[in-house]
């Protein structure tokens, strides 16, 4: 792996609870000091921070997380959530259709349910990579050592499984990482992606709307967060006519590791 290299998994999983430490150490020296009308404010503030941590997609407090490709180049990284689902197959025809790359960030249980769409995904050139084992949207930022390992690592291995190696990105649930992803990470060689161009297609089923949301955010080497599969059943549309834009634009969609 080049220096230059975006993949980059945590090196120092446990730097923050260090970190963490000597913060509550100076919170109390201050305390004892000046007494609570300081010291509250400061751990208040030490606490929130953590929160931040977690709650910040693109937030770097516990490792390192990719929003943007090194590059000058009018190319974009369209990654996909919650797959595979029925709008895979599609998804993949309309990628053909523009010679665009994505990368498909699968979740296990989904995956091992449609092994097929998951081998049909890397036959046709694309990347996958790790969504969890069960995306457990509503409590994947509180799950502590034991659940965040078990979510992360049985993804792997099942896709490990299907696809005969494992994958070498991660985004987090909702894209919230809390203290204990960094861990799981570095035992599996994953790299945390998060993205800078976001037009919420999972709840927004109007195409011009996510159209103009994204454009809003995108840029040389921006990564691109879009959806499969979503309640409102326009995810393909919504690709489609974020497709069209991209080449009106002149961008291409490209993946990390072929460039």
């Amino acid at each position: 792996m080049s220096a230059s290299s975006p993949h980059r998994p945590p090196r120092y999983p446990w730097a923050w609870a260090w970190a963490f430490a000597v913060s509550q150490l100076a919170v109390l020296a201050l305390w004892a000091w000046a007494g609570w009308r300081w010291g509250l404010p400061a751990l208040l503030a030490t606490h929130l921070a953590m929160v931040w941590g977690t709650l910040k997609p693109q937030s770097r407090l516990f490792g390192p997380v990719l929003t943007r490709l090194p590059t000058d180049a009018r190319e974009l990284w369209l990654t996909i959530d919650d797959g595979p689902s029925d709008d895979t197959l599609a998804i993949l025809d309309l990628l053909d259709a523009h010679g665009a790359r994505a990368t498909f960030f699968v979740v296990g249980t989904r995956a091992l349910a449609r092994p097929e769409l998951v081998r049909e995904i890397v036959q046709r050139g694309h990347g996958v990579g790790n969504h969890s084992f069960d995306h457990p949207a509503a409590r994947f930022w509180m799950l502590g050592p034991r659940a965040m390992a078990r979510q992360i690592g049985e993804a792997q291995a099942a896709l490990a499984g299907i696809l005969g190696q494992p994958p070498r990105w991660f985004r987090a649930v909702v894209g919230m990482a809390n203290p204990f992803v960094a861990a799981a990470l570095k035992r599996h060689g994953l790299a945390r992606v998060a993205w800078c161009a976001r037009g919420f297609d999972a709840v927004e089923q109007d195409p011009a709307i996510v159209v103009t949301r994204l454009e809003g955010g995108i840029g040389p080497g921006a990564i691109v967060l879009l959806h499969e599969g979503a309640a409102h059943g326009r995810s393909v549309a919504i690709l489609a006519a974020w497709l069209r834009r991209m080449d009106e634009l002149g961008y291409r969609g490209v993946l990390p590791d072929a460039r």
